[in-house]
């Protein structure tokens, strides 16, 4: 039997031969690199990595490390694709001088949302959902301006009539709210805070009316979707959209009508008067919209811990793989995404995409820069604080 250090210098000469095979598989996967960036290739080529890892397991005689062997292929070529990448990300910015002007991810530090004198925004009246985000992020002692639809929003920024906007962004159980991202991009402004809402739906009318007497129900789109199990019992009832559910309350109150009701907040129904003829309709009892607090500048301050961008990717095989393996290897913690088709360009699509991280942080940075080359087009849309549930 052979003794111990014997074993172990014959695994350093082995693993010396691994490491000499593995620079040489390295150093062709760079020149991999310069044939795909020259041709325009994606680096992920899965037909060829099956092709690779099936014919090497072929090979194997002792079949109980073949999960081993399959590993070891499988975390190899992962190393080659990312020593690939940042080949051609390097190449490309060693092509181009200005490019590095352009993906500069240098900032100052800065935060405003604080400051005391500033006017903010929200779509809707009093008592709606909007409103009550925008009162729990800034407070009530901020000047405050409601307009009818999001884009108004979007407007009075542009026009300096307000300093920031609340607006939902998305909703737990009915998905994104494709308006305000297509206005994010169009606008060009910046995200920088966000608020959590639980979000209860009652139906509501004026003193007096009962479950019976209702046969329209005025609501937004989306509080209709949340609460569509409680609506399929009363299929006999008119559900008529409205722009959103608290100027829905404020109708159901000016109108005085016994057989019309709306779906709103518990603090809807205190703002207008009504009673509550039906509590918590919304099929989903952890039912949540995530508001944005959005602004003319980028805002950055040391404690954000959320990066939003957008970007649009060339319409080739692996593409987005690559961009979204980038996250992986700067160990940032992705939290969401979500594509919007690009006008006039079928089947291509903006990504909006939200992850653990500050700007100011050099893997930030590199994932950043890494991104953008792979983009046809980028754009940071916010840095900001994220706010987590309790």
């Amino acid at each position: 039997m052979q003794e111990l250090e014997e074993l172990r210098k014959e695994i350093d000469n082995i693993d010396k031969e691994l490491t000499e095979l593995f620079e040489r598989r390295m150093e062709i996967a760079l020149k991999v690199a310069k044939y795909k960036r020259e041709k325009d290739i994606p680096i992920l080529n899965e037909n060829r990595e099956k092709e690779v890892i099936k014919k090497n397991l072929n090979y194997l005689k002792n079949q109980k490390f073949k999960e081993g062997l399959e590993k070891f292929f499988k975390d190899t070529m992962d190393i080659s694709r990312k020593i690939q990448r940042e080949e051609i990300f390097n190449q490309k910015n060693n092509c181009k001088e200005e490019y590095k002007k352009e993906i500069d991810l240098s900032i100052e530090v800065v935060k405003t949302t604080d400051s005391d004198n500033i006017k903010v925004g929200f779509q809707g009246v009093k008592g709606s959902f909007s409103e009550e985000a925008l009162l729990e992020y800034f407070g009530s002692d901020k000047d405050t301006y409601n307009v009818e639809s999001f884009e108004a929003v979007f407007e009075a920024i542009n026009n300096d009539e307000i300093n920031y906007g609340v607006l939902p962004i998305e909703n737990s159980s009915t998905g994104g709210i494709s308006d305000v991202y297509d206005l994010l991009r169009k606008y060009g402004f910046f995200i920088v805070g966000e608020k959590i809402i639980k979000v209860n739906h009652n139906l509501l009318g004026i003193p007096g009316s009962k479950l019976e007497n209702i046969k329209e129900v005025y609501s937004h789109i989306q509080a209709f979707c949340q609460s569509d199990e409680f609506l399929k019992k009363h299929d006999d009832w008119k559900c008529i959209p409205y722009r959103n559910t608290a100027i829905s309350a404020k109708y159901i109150k000016q109108d005085n009508c016994k057989y019309k009701a709306a779906i709103g907040s518990k603090r809807c129904a205190e703002v207008y008067g009504l009673d509550i003829i039906e509590k918590n309709i919304n099929y989903n009892k952890n039912n949540y919209t995530r508001f944005i607090v959005v602004g003319k500048e980028l805002e950055c301050d040391y404690d954000y811990n959320k990066v939003s961008i957008i970007l649009a990717l060339p319409h080739k095989s692996g593409v987005l793989y690559n961009v979204l393996s980038i996250f992986a290897e700067n160990n940032l913690n992705m939290l969401k995404i979500e594509s919007r088709p690009i006008i006039g360009k079928p089947w291509e699509y903006y990504f909006y995409i939200d992850f653990e991280g500050n700007i100011t942080m050099e893997n930030v940075k590199k994932a950043l820069k890494c991104i953008k080359v792979n983009s046809s087009y980028f754009k940071i849309l916010g840095n900001y604080k994220l706010h987590k549930m309790d």
